[in-house]
């Protein structure tokens, strides 16, 4: 009866151990990840008929911080904040009474050794002196107005000048402040504005200097136009881009450095295209690349673009017609991610 008992308790604890056995193994496979949902589209190849349109900045043809030459005590102040100055405006001017006081000392001296100049070469002429008695006169005058030259440059350096016509930035020092070289007093732009803006390489044939182009402002129904000066020396490597720079011919008071430009290089033109919603486009830093679903997985692909428009982008390289692409949840994907099309866009 004991033997029995026996047997059945070791059966009882090999059981179990086989079950936990079974849990830890069950419990140890890899949990699989739900497949994330998503909207999809399938790309196509349409005809696309719009003028050749990029994206462009608009830039001050100068701009400038304005700082003192010299450390000193603003003794003057004339910054009208948003204003417009005229070359050589006097925008500030430094301490400079002691400078000043130094300036007459040196001319006084001079004004005597000219007079001592004159003196000793009259008496040169009647042999009352030698050569050399007149020769040191001449060198004090020509030290003392080295000195007097050296006295009004630092003189010169206390004035803060506008070095050009321009629209002057917001102040940032006051009246009394000491200032340092290092100490920006506010900024002055030109009036005259540029737009620089990158052109896809396929499209360079229609790039020369002096060509005009059509510039749109966001918010303006105005358009403007701007002449090529110049393009950067060799296209991006990484974007495949060439930098341009066009001067806008009608100045506007109304436009602003720094603004958003949409720039027309020609007339209408067809060509077949893949155009792809912007939304699709995961931007890094160099290049981009979108989510292509091949057999339930996101794969992630470069892809080179080209032209922009309202919504959507061209995409020259890296996709064909027939792919399918992820246009939602794009943060959620990673590579290989399984994927749900919830909704698939024609």
């Amino acid at each position: 009866m004991r033997l029995f008992c026996l047997v059945i308790c070791i059966g009882a604890i090999f059981l179990q151990a086989c079950s936990n056995s079974k849990g830890t193994e069950v419990s140890n496979k890899p949990k699989k990840e739900p497949p994330v949902s998503i909207e999809a589209m399938i790309v196509k190849t349409r005809e696309l008929v719009s003028p050749l349109e990029v994206s462009g900045t608009l830039q001050a043809q100068d701009v400038v911080e304005i700082r003192s030459e010299v450390a000193g005590k603003l003794a003057y102040l004339f910054i009208p904040e948003g204003n417009f100055v005229a070359q050589g405006t006097i925008l500030g001017r430094l301490y400079n009474d002691d400078l000043q006081a130094q300036l007459k000392k040196v001319q006084v001296q001079l004004e005597l050794a000219r007079k001592n100049e004159e003196r000793l070469k009259k008496l040169l002429e009647v042999g009352g002196i030698n050569q050399q008695e007149y020769d040191q006169a001449l060198t004090q005058i020509r030290t003392l107005e080295a000195d007097a030259d050296f006295i009004q440059a630092q003189i010169r350096k206390t004035s803060i000048i506008a070095p050009f016509a321009g629209k002057v930035g917001l102040k940032q020092v006051s009246l009394g402040s000491y200032v340092s070289p290092n100490q920006v007093l506010t900024t002055l732009q030109s009036l005259q504005l540029l737009v620089d803006f990158n052109v896809p390489e396929q499209y360079l044939n229609k790039i020369q200097t002096g060509n005009s182009v059509e510039v749109l402002i966001e918010g303006s129904s105005v358009k403007y136009q701007a002449r090529i000066l110049a393009t950067e020396q060799q296209v991006n490597t990484s974007t495949r881009n060439l930098k341009v720079r066009a001067k806008i011919e009608n100045g506007d008071k109304n436009l602003m450095a720094g603004m958003f430009a949409r720039v027309m290089l020609g007339g209408n033109e067809k060509q077949n295209a893949i155009l792809i919603p912007t939304a699709a486009i995961i931007p890094e830093t160099r290049g981009k690349k979108a989510v292509v679903i091949r057999k339930g997985k996101a794969e992630f692909v470069s892809i080179e673009t080209g032209l922009r428009k309202e919504g959507e982008v061209q995409v020259l390289n890296g996709l064909q017609a027939g792919d399918t692409i992820a246009i939602t949840g794009l943060l959620f994907l990673k590579p290989n991610s399984n994927v749900q099309i919830r909704k698939l866009r024609e």
